[in-house]
């Protein structure tokens, strides 16, 4: 089994071309950064490009060859599903458990309103958050079994390629951190919400800051963005959203000037 302190992007999956590899984390980065700036129907897109890696992954895994770069097969379903005939000495996730899931989230890319028009419901929040969380468990799935590690140094595994994409921000356990300690309280609370995926707690964010009075926080910083309109601070519920023009702020303003 691989140390958790050896799985880093020196050798992750470096049994793969490095063209094939490069798609593979390309479209993953793709799904999780058009997420974070609520780009719904590209996230969602990108998830039929995960397919077509993945897949091409898989078939030259089974067939001991891989091709160097990704292609799509005439129909997904059909070529997943020909992977249930792999010899049993494959693992039941290669034949079976990736197979199918690659299923649910082509299916999603093509007959929900993402890849053609007619589809029942618009690009969503709901439906891309189902494809950004299937794409992390495949590819932490593909790092499970290419590397022979736990589910859990998979996922971490994971976790770090895609914040190689924000390094200011560091995930020490359960908390962020951002590094660049020149940078203001404001734009320290935005690039905290610019770097999760979800809506954080006032509580979260205030010691993730590291601010020294929660009152003062709550008023010259959350509240004050609110009013900037760069969040959606719900005092009730003690929840913080970055709003559209936070992301725009961050990624204009921000990360220029950030500094590791």
């Amino acid at each position: 089994m691989v140390a958790a302190n050896t799985l880093s992007m020196g050798n992750f999956l470096a049994n793969l071309p490095p063209s094939l590899r490069d798609e593979l984390l390309l479209s993953y980065n793709q799904i999780v950064t058009n997420y974070r700036e609520r780009k719904w129907e590209p996230s969602e897109l990108n998830g039929g490009k995960l397919c077509e890696v993945v897949y091409t992954i898989l078939r030259g895994h089974v067939d001991g060859a891989f091709p160097t770069t990704s292609s799509k097969p005439a129909n997904m379903v059909d070529a997943c599903r020909a992977l249930e005939q792999a010899p049993a000495t494959f693992p039941r996730s290669v034949r079976i458990q990736i197979p199918r899931m690659l299923i649910a989230l082509y299916e999603i890319r093509n007959n929900r309103g993402v890849g053609h028009v007619g589809g029942e419901v618009n690009p969503n929040q709901m439906d891309a958050t189902c494809v950004l969380y299937i794409s992390k468990w495949i590819v932490s799935e593909l790092v499970r079994l290419f590397h022979n590690v736990d589910t859990e140094t998979a996922g971490n595994a994971i976790d770090a390629i895609v914040e190689r994409v924000l390094p200011v921000v560091w995930k020490v356990g359960e908390r962020l951190r951002v590094l660049d300690t020149t940078i203001k309280m404001k734009e320290r609370t935005l690039l905290l919400l610019y770097h999760s995926a979800t809506p954080l707690k006032e509580q979260e964010l205030f010691e993730w800051v590291e601010h020294s009075n929660a009152s003062t926080y709550r008023q010259e910083v959350l509240r004050s963005l609110h009013h900037e309109k760069f969040i959606e601070y719900d005092e009730n519920a003690r929840l913080i959203h970055l709003s559209p023009k936070g992301i725009m702020h961050v990624e204009k303003n921000v990360l220029s000037k950030a500094k590791a």
